[in-house]
């Protein structure tokens, strides 16, 4: 079976060479999950089975799912919001998950998958691509709408909105989606559904990414390049990344 990298892969890469080779070679532990992470998590499974019209207590869900997650958290992990909290904000999110999606497909639409996995094989290239698409809709005009559930605070900026090492994921999820299935890259569209926490109004906010074929193949060559090093063994220290990094000064990144 062909190696592969995802895309929270190439991002670490892209952070910094040295960063990857530790974290993803060396298997040292990184990032371990805060209390935002395990309410993504638990956010994530709520909207995917709203948006399968699965019958259930959302509110009751997301609660024991938060839990579950929080408690699989690494003991040193200190928490900067109360758990309490943020099962209030959540709860608050919920009631407005799926009038927003079919308020956004005012046309209507299909499910066409949730939790997708992509396994795909990178042109030129003895790796593979995975991913996994949050969910796939289609609608009567015959294209396809990659959506990511992303939760966040009051929601995103335009630097954030904008920024590649965000918006290439979709990037890439288009191409290897359309790959997998031979689908036209015309009829593909790709969109960030926002879960917001703080906010006071627009608690869920769908907007569309666009990824004409300049940023495909920007997207495309900064995940050759990633594989290239990769292959080389060469994992170069970004001292740029140093100050974000939880490695700096330490006997791993003296």
């Amino acid at each position: 079976m062909l190696p592969h990298i995802s895309f929270s892969e190439l991002k670490n890469w892209n952070f910094c060479p040295f960063y990857h080779k530790l974290t993803y070679i060396d298997k040292l532990k990184g990032f371990l999950g805060n209390e935002y992470t395990a309410f993504g998590t638990a956010i994530h499974d709520v909207c995917e089975k709203k948006i399968l019209q699965e019958e259930f207590e959302a509110a009751e869900y997301f609660i024991e799912k938060f839990a579950s997650c929080l408690k699989k958290l690494d003991d040193s992990v200190v928490f900067r919001e109360k758990p309490e909290k943020m099962i209030t904000q959540g709860i608050n999110i919920i009631p407005h998950i799926m009038p927003a999606v079919e308020d956004f497909f005012k046309d209507g639409y299909e499910v066409f998958s949730t939790e997708e996995q992509l396994m795909v094989p990178v042109d030129g290239e003895e790796y593979n691509f995975k991913g996994y698409i949050d969910a796939v809709v289609k609608t009567p005009d015959g294209k396809y709408h990659i959506i990511d559930w992303k939760s966040c605070s009051w929601g995103w900026d335009m630097r954030k909105r904008s920024d590649p090492m965000v918006t290439y994921q979709l990037t890439l999820y288009k191409i290897f989606f359309a790959q997998k299935h031979g689908i036209d890259l015309k009829d593909i569209e790709t969109y960030f559904a926002l879960l917001k926490r703080t906010a006071k109004k627009d608690h869920v906010e769908i907007f569309r990414v666009t990824s004409g074929n300049k940023k495909q193949n920007n997207a495309l060559m900064l995940l050759n390049k990633a594989l290239f090093n990769i292959k080389k063994k060469r994992f170069i220290k970004d001292r740029r990344s140093c100050a974000k990094c939880e490695f700096h000064k330490t006997p791993e990144c003296p």
